[in-house]
This record gives C-alpha cells, sequence and structure tokens, in this order.
C-alpha cells in the first residue's frame, strides 16, 4: 500500500467534499453544561478532577503568577520569548488594520433622514487556549491579538489546568501551562487567566460562575468537546467558528520544488490523524516526486506516527488535465489553507481572481502556509470542513457589532419616508404602525 493515493480528478468521489465533522459527543456535552449552568465553579471543580486530575483550590489564575511565568519565558527562553513578541507584533498590526476597515459613518441619504452605522466591541470576550499534547502558544497570540485591536474593554481566557511545580494534585493552586500563562503576559493585566478546560470552560464562559465572568462572544480552538459545547451554546453567546480538523489544499505545477510541497503537507498533517493534505496538480512527474519526498522527510521526523496515519487516511494527490481545472476543485472544497505554489505571472494571477473560497489564500512558492500558523500576522483560527463557503476566519470582526443608527430631522426626505411607512403599514394591515408614521409626518 502507497503512503498517499494519486488519483485523476474524474475519479474524486463526492466524499471528499463532504464536511468532515468530528465524532458526536452531544449528550455528555448536554451533561456538562447543564452542571455548569447549575452549580458553577463546583461543577467545574468535579470535572477538573474527572477530565485533569488535578483540583485547583479556585479557578483563577493570579495575576502576579502570570507576570512570573512571562518573566521565566523571558529568561530561561529568550529566544522563544522574541518570538512569541514578533508574533504578536505582527498580528497585533494585522488586526489594527482590520479594524480600521470597519468605519463608522452617518449619511444623510433625503433631506432630513440621517442613517448611520457603528461598529462597537463586545464588552467581554471570552477565549479558549487548548493545552493537550502540544499546548499552542501561537494560539494565545492569535485569538487575544484581535480582541484587543477590536477594543474588547474584558478579556477572559480559559485553559486547561496544570499542576503548579511541587505541589500535589489536591487543592492546589490555580495554574495552567506556563508556556500559555508566558504568552498570555505579553498582553499586559488586562486578561483574566482561569484554570479550566474543555466543555465545562466554554459553558463557564457563556453562562458565568462564581468566579468565571459570563462572556458575550466565545473564540478558539478546541478538540470535539469543546466544539460540541461552542455549538450547544450558541445563541446565549457569540462563537467564532465550529472547527473540524485543519486541511491544506495545494496547487502546484512543475515548476514547484517537490520538498517544499511534502514539508507543507506534512505539517499540516502532524496535527492529528484526521488532518487532510491535498495536492492538486497537472504534472505527473511532480506527483510521484512529491510521493517520494513525503516518505523521505517522514523518517526524519522525530515522531512521524500521527503525520503517516492522516496522510495515509486523509491524504490525495489529484492529476488534472489542465492546471486551470484546480481552481474549481478548489473552490468546491472550500479549504481552511490554499496555497498557491505557482511562480509571479499572468497564470497565477488569474488563479488569484479565480479563487474565492478559503480560510486563507497563500500566494506564490514562498508563501508557506506555516508563516500563517506563526507568524506572518494572519489569524491561524480559520474556518475548516467547507466552511470558507460563507465565513471567514478569526478577526478584530469577530468582537465587533455592527448596529445602525437613524437620526430623523424636519425635511422633504423624512416626509417622504414618513409616508411610504404609513402606506406600507396599512397595506400590512398594521394600523398602529401606520398611525406612529402619520402622526409624526410635517
Amino acid at each position: 500500500m502507497e503512503l498517499i493515493r494519486i488519483i485523476r480528478a474524474k475519479d474524486i468521489h463526492g466524499e471528499f467534499y463532504a464536511p468532515r465533522a468530528a465524532a458526536q459527543v452531544t449528550e455528555s456535552v448536554k451533561s456538562i453544561i447543564g452542571s455548569v449552568k447549575q452549580w458553577g465553579d463546583s461543577a467545574v471543580a468535579e470535572y477538573s478532577v474527572a477530565f485533569d486530575k488535578i483540583a485547583p483550590a479556585s479557578l483563577r489564575v493570579a495575576p502576579a503568577d502570570i507576570d512570573a511565568a512571562g518573566a521565566a519565558l523571558k529568561t530561561e527562553q529568550p529566544a522563544l520569548y522574541d518570538a512569541l513578541c514578533y508574533s504578536r507584533g505582527l498580528a497585533l498590526r494585522f488586526a489594527q488594520k482590520q479594524r480600521e476597515c470597519f468605519t463608522d459613518f452617518e449619511e444623510e441619504l433625503e433631506p432630513g433622514l440621517f442613517t448611520g452605522q457603528k461598529n462597537i466591541p463586545v464588552d467581554r470576550a471570552g477565549i479558549y487556549v487548548p493545552a493537550g499534547r502540544f499546548p499552542l502558544l501561537s494560539t494565545v497570540i492569535m485569538t487575544l491579538s484581535p480582541a484587543v485591536a477590536a477594543g474588547v474593554p474584558e478579556i477572559v481566557l480559559c485553559t486547561p489546568p496544570r499542576l503548579y511545580p511541587g505541589e500535589s494534585p489536591e487543592d492546589c493552586r490555580p495554574w495552567a501551562d506556563a508556556g500559555i500563562l508566558g504568552a498570555a503576559s505579553l498582553f499586559g493585566g488586562d486578561v483574566k487567566v482561569f484554570a479550566c478546560g474543555g466543555a465545562q470552560a466554554v459553558a463557564a464562559m457563556a453562562y458565568g460562575t462564581e468566579t468565571v465572568p459570563r462572556c458575550d462572544v466565545i473564540v478558539g480552538p478546541g478538540n470535539k468537546y469543546v466544539t460540541e459545547a461552542k455549538r450547544r451554546i450558541f445563541g446565549d453567546a457569540g462563537i467564532d467558528i465550529l472547527a473540524g480538523p485543519t486541511e491544506v489544499l495545494i496547487i502546484a505545477d512543475d515548476n514547484a520544488d517537490p520538498a517544499w510541497l511534502a514539508a507543507d503537507m506534512l505539517a499540516q498533517s502532524e496535527h492529528d490523524a484526521d488532518a487532510q493534505a491535498v495536492l492538486v496538480t497537472d504534472s505527473e512527474s511532480l506527483a510521484y516526486l512529491v510521493r517520494e519526498e513525503l516518505k523521505k522527510q517522514l523518517e526524519a521526523l522525530p515522531s512521524p506516527e500521527t503525520a503517516i496515519a492522516s496522510i495515509g487516511k486523509n491524504g490525495v494527490i489529484v492529476l488534472v488535465e489542465r492546471l486551470a481545472d484546480a481552481a474549481e476543485i478548489a473552490n468546491r472544497k472550500a479549504p481552511e489553507h490554499l496555497e498557491l505554489a505557482l511562480n509571479p505571472g499572468k497564470e497565477r494571477d488569474v488563479f488569484v481572481k479565480t479563487l474565492r473560497n478559503y480560510g486563507s489564500l497563500f500566494i506564490g512558492r514562498r508563501s508557506a502556509e506555516v508563516l500563517g500558523d506563526y507568524s506572518a500576522g494572519l489569524n491561524h483560527t480559520l474556518p475548516t470542513s467547507g466552511a470558507a463557503r460563507f465565513t471567514g476566519g478569526l478577526s478584530a470582526r469577530s468582537f465587533l457589532k455592527t448596529v445602525t443608527t437613524l437620526r430623523v430631522e424636519k425635511g422633504e426626505g423624512a416626509d417622504k419616508s414618513f409616508a411610504a411607512a404609513e402606506i406600507l403599514g396599512n397595506a400590512e394591515g398594521l394600523s398602529a404602525h401606520a398611525a406612529a408614521a402619520r402622526k409624526r409626518r410635517g
């Protein structure tokens, strides 16, 4: 059995385009949410013991401990600290540029009729940062930066509890992964950090507990329990997206470097056995060179098991008759990450204009997706499983409410609007509406 399938475009099956949802955990998450709504902190504590084997004395991590984690990170791992600072700087600048695009205005559409728009940040944002096998320090940067840029006055961050060095699991101080706390410290003391994870953390932020404040919007990635919790609380709080298994689709011709392509496919595949890496090309020779590179690079990975499972189960190289056909495949697939590994020129320019369904588009052979993950300003919290057909990723917009205003003064336009409102009210049989408009005319 080959490591990765190579197929012709005509042989693509419908499931290739189908959403790749995680296994259902509806009932268990429903129970967790119900318990947290009813019992608050005590329920969160019980789930911490059950799932994390830790019983923190309280939930909120002390600001002094967050500062200490940041200082330790700077002293003990200066290169990592500097990389996080660099990433934060770019992410904040990019998110601030996004914020500038969401403008407020007031326009006199007709004489006396002033309509307007305001973009107002939510009062309190909830951030979830997972901490599984490999705590995602970059997720701290990616979730906090757009919230800060949007101007959210209060930010709550929940992340799974960890044992403070030297303490026992029973009644220990609230603590989390030191790297996550160190990354959070880069945003100052305005971020409140709570040592709670999983669906119980989402419920705590959605409904509030004695300790965790109720949040207006909850964002951030997580496992299937976190995702299901976000699905269930939507409506009581806003959410960003429902994230499924991560994915990348690469469009490349025979000028592309097989080693670079294989490296990008493996970078995505090592996330999760359910991750998916796809290459679409018109070059059969490139397809086989990439397959050989995948084998070679897997042998060099210290822990290749996850990537091997992902590539073998979900990875695929698709051969198209014409490279232009790759655009239709990509638009239908709507991948989370879409790489356009082509040299500059008219063909690449046409692709950039034609491609429309993706979380982030990486233009050119040097535009590696890993930069989007870490250090190019873009946000790495992106739509998966085809959701890029109707939404984008996490941004400053996720923390803003676009609301409208109306101001009416005397004028010909205002009179016309009242007259039209009276006619429409009567037409719909809503006489009180018509009367409210009629009384203000003139």
